[in-house]
């Protein structure tokens, strides 16, 4: 069986895409794809049609014919194969199935076309696997855009670390103004300038990032219009919004006022030690029910902002946690870890490197346990009367909030938004990725579970999937908590921030 051209024309036999699989010229592939209209005629029901020299298997879409045009001598039966699959692709790669789209997506239908026939013959993929092979996943694309990522968020710290300057500076030229001292942390206070009387006070959790003061005003009730007042400071708020634009999370970032006299909210400094634990989760569910894969990495990584508090132990809590795989790292001390929940450093003489994040212990665990799973997803598309009704649910199996839910359902190729029948949460149309985007804020004790169900003309349920899911959260599953940290050489507990992330990094059902 040889494939000599897989085309898509119209109706008067325009060709708007043709790949060629042998040497033809392009008068005779325009002569044959000219000739097609007459010879299928009106009121046919075959799917194909032979002429003295070739054979044009085709499938109406639409307005427009999609067609294989093969040698008399090829299998009639992998011919329709052939146009099955191809047949899939055309809607999944075409935004609308009429001419001006058959004509964006021209480039993609070929690169597409290519994956399934090569050299003439059938290639044995499938849909997914052209998808696959056309989206060209780069190895070192991600490396260059984590590297990109990594830029972005360190310059993110680098202007929040301006910022909280400035806003210092503005705190002590307030007070200055007013005829007040302005008050520095002591040694024995740690480095939070609110904490103005002698009894210090260890955090246990996360801390915000930034909390108002209000402002400041003078003896007449007036905002106090004395003290520097830094112009650097819009140019610091400007940079933020912009990264915030171009879609990154700014979390508890308040904006500098730009407007005169206005004394600027306080802003927590740095704390002497900062732990975060970080967890990515990927997990792969089945349509039909059940789990094909879960994966949970996590890690918890300490950074120690002056040397003088370096020498320390981080004394952790952690539950029973059934099936994770835990490991120090090597200058670690295994058998105070293993005895007492304690992470030091072998050799207690020495300091942790100050000014870099260290990692002090991961984790890891697989299953197939349903009952592991924080989010579940049921996707239950059904047809009736032309149309495709999509039914989806979602059920919370963890005891803590998941944040910024969002889930994506792929669509076939629409000339309108779908039919929203009922929804909990808020639902977004995406035509340029034919995706639904439905979203929810919050899953906490009130919304365990939801659905979703909408409507959109008739179409293959596998067109539905893979659907896919991503959230985050202030918790882990992994159950390892910060007790407290304590400085070696006092033996006094030290303060220290602590942020804790649970993200998604692949959360699919296909």
């Amino acid at each position: 069986m040889v494939v000599l051209a897989a085309s898509i024309v119209t109706k008067t036999g325009k060709a708007l895409v043709s790949r060629q699989y042998v040497d033809m010229s392009r008068i005779r592939i325009e002569g044959l794809l000219a000739a097609f209209p007459k010879l299928i005629g009106s009121g046919r029901q075959h799917t194909y049609v032979e002429t003295e020299n070739v054979r044009y298997v085709y499938q109406p879409l639409e307005l427009l014919h999609l067609l294989v045009v093969t040698n008399k001598s090829s299998n009639i039966l992998e011919d329709l194969e052939i146009l099955r699959l191809l047949a899939k692709i055309v809607p999944d790669y075409a935004q609308s199935l009429d001419e001006e789209g058959i004509t964006k997506a021209a480039f993609d239908l070929l690169f597409a076309f290519d994956e399934v026939i090569s050299l003439g013959y059938k290639e044995n993929v499938t849909l997914q696997q052209v998808r696959q092979n056309t989206e060209m996943e780069s190895h070192e694309e991600k490396l260059y855009k984590m590297i990109i990522q990594s830029k972005r968020q360190e310059a993110i710290q680098n202007m929040r670390q301006k910022a909280q300057e400035i806003d210092r500076a503005k705190m002590e030229s307030a007070k200055a103004g007013r005829g007040m001292p302005a008050y520095a942390p002591s040694p024995s206070m740690g480095s939070r300038a609110m904490d103005l009387d002698n009894t210090p006070t260890y955090m246990s959790q996360t801390v915000p990032t930034a909390f108002s003061t209000g402002r400041p005003t003078d003896a007449a009730g007036k905002p106090a219009k004395k003290g520097m007042q830094l112009g650097k400071a819009k140019k610091a708020n400007d940079f933020l919004d912009s990264l915030r634009a171009e879609g990154e999370v700014m979390n508890n970032v308040e904006a500098a006022p730009a407007a005169a006299g206005v004394a600027a909210p306080l802003v927590v400094p740095s704390e002497p030690v900062s732990i975060v634990v970080d967890e990515k989760l990927m997990v792969v569910l089945n349509k039909d029910g059940g789990v094909e894969s879960m994966e949970v990495n996590g890690g918890m990584a300490l950074q120690v902002l002056n040397e003088e508090d370096s020498r320390l132990k981080v004394s952790i809590s952690a539950g029973q946690n059934t099936g994770f795989q835990m490991k120090t790292h090597p200058n670690i001390d295994k058998a105070l870890y293993s005895s007492q929940s304690v992470l030091g450093l072998k050799d207690p003489q020495k300091p942790f490197p100050a000014g870099s994040p260290l990692g002090i212990l991961k984790w890891r665990m697989q299953t197939t346990d349903e009952s592991m799973v924080p989010l579940l997803i049921n996707c239950w598309p059904s047809a009736s009367g032309g149309e495709s009704y999509v039914n989806i649910e979602y059920e919370s199996t963890t005891d803590f909030d998941l944040q910024n839910v969002a889930i994506a359902i792929p669509l076939p190729a629409l000339s309108a938004s779908p039919k929203v029948n009922q929804i909990d949460g808020d639902w977004r149309y995406d035509a340029r990725k034919s995706i639904m985007l439905w979203s929810i804020d919050i899953i906490d004790a009130g919304n365990r579970t939801g659905s979703l169900e909408f409507v959109v003309p008739n179409t293959r349920p596998e067109t539905f999937f893979p659907v896919t899911v991503n959230f985050n959260a202030t918790r882990t599953l992994c159950q390892v908590e910060v007790a407290d940290v304590i400085s070696l050489e006092t033996g006094h507990p030290i303060k220290y921030a602590l942020r804790t992330q649970l993200q998604t990094d692949g959360y699919e059902v296909v």
